[in-house]
């Protein structure tokens, strides 16, 4: 996707994922899946979507469904689609969304669904709505409890554990204690899969690493969010200090982000 939408006027974008499917008639579909993970509503989302969807097709020639998978808190937010009209000549881009929030009462279907995107929409949704750090790690635990009671292969619990350990990341101190607890719970059900090397990789990364990666991580979301937000100019002017801030300096502008109107006003 990265080749598809680079060398635009307004600067280079991402789109999130570009998959070719089969169709149950046996016909060949593109799909492309657009994430919105903003915080908060954003103005420019279909505009994006349709600019994706059109250099997909301008490049490649084929059928391209778009999907928008809205993960924000806004309960407003619900973009449909994407108009413009000036003497005479109109567009008019239509494209359906799933808003997770709306799962939010829907929660006995998820617990009961063995789907495996249904956990990662009740993370997800957990993640946005834990009030704290204690309220995040009992459902961090119940989260990956499904997981060892579903039944499902090794390599797709280490994978979604994985996945709900990012996204529900937790202080150090209750890190260690949930981790125990899954260690606990891998021997009440017999199912080692998390194994000694692992552990030990873990409780390592915990010691050694874990600072460190997750600066990198935040000042990259923050970098992309910056982009989506004010365009690729303001990340330019403002990539070395985000680069070079701590961690606690990147939670700081994360949260000015949510309210300012310029990206100024992020840094100042």
């Amino acid at each position: 996707m990265q080749q598809v939408v680079q060398d635009a006027e307004s600067g280079r974008r991402h789109a999130d994922k570009l998959v070719k499917v089969w169709a149950r008639d046996g016909s060949e579909t593109w799909v492309l899946i657009d994430v919105e993970i903003q915080g908060e509503a954003e103005r420019a989302f279909a505009e994006h979507m349709y600019v994706y969807h059109y250099r997909v097709f301008d490049r490649y020639r084929v059928d391209v469904v778009s999907l928008g998978v809205l993960t924000d808190m806004t309960a407003g937010f619900r973009p449909a689609g994407y108009r413009w009209s000036r003497w005479g000549c109109a567009i008019e881009f239509r494209f359906p969304c799933v808003k997770l929030l709306d799962w939010q009462a829907r929660w006995s279907e998820l617990e009961a669904s063995e789907n495996v995107f249904a956990l990662m929409v009740m993370t997800q949704l957990r993640a946005k709505t834990s009030r704290d750090a204690e309220e995040c790690s009992v459902w961090t635990f119940q989260l990956v409890r499904r997981l060892y009671e579903r039944g499902y292969p090794r390599e797709v619990v280490l994978e979604l554990f994985r996945v709900i350990d990012w996204m529900m990341r937790l202080p150090e101190g209750l890190e260690r204690q949930f981790l125990t607890a899954v260690y606990e719970l891998e021997e009440t059900k017999k199912m080692p899969y998390v194994t000694s090397a692992e552990r030990f990789g873990i409780e390592k990364g915990l010691q050694q690493g874990l600072e460190q990666g997750l600066r990198q991580g935040e000042a990259a979301v923050l970098l992309r969010l910056i982009e989506r937000k004010y365009g690729p100019e303001a990340v330019t002017a403002y990539r070395n200090r985000v680069e070079q801030a701590d961690a606690e300096t990147l939670l700081k502008w994360s949260e000015r982000l949510l309210a300012a109107e310029t990206v100024d006003e992020v840094f100042h």
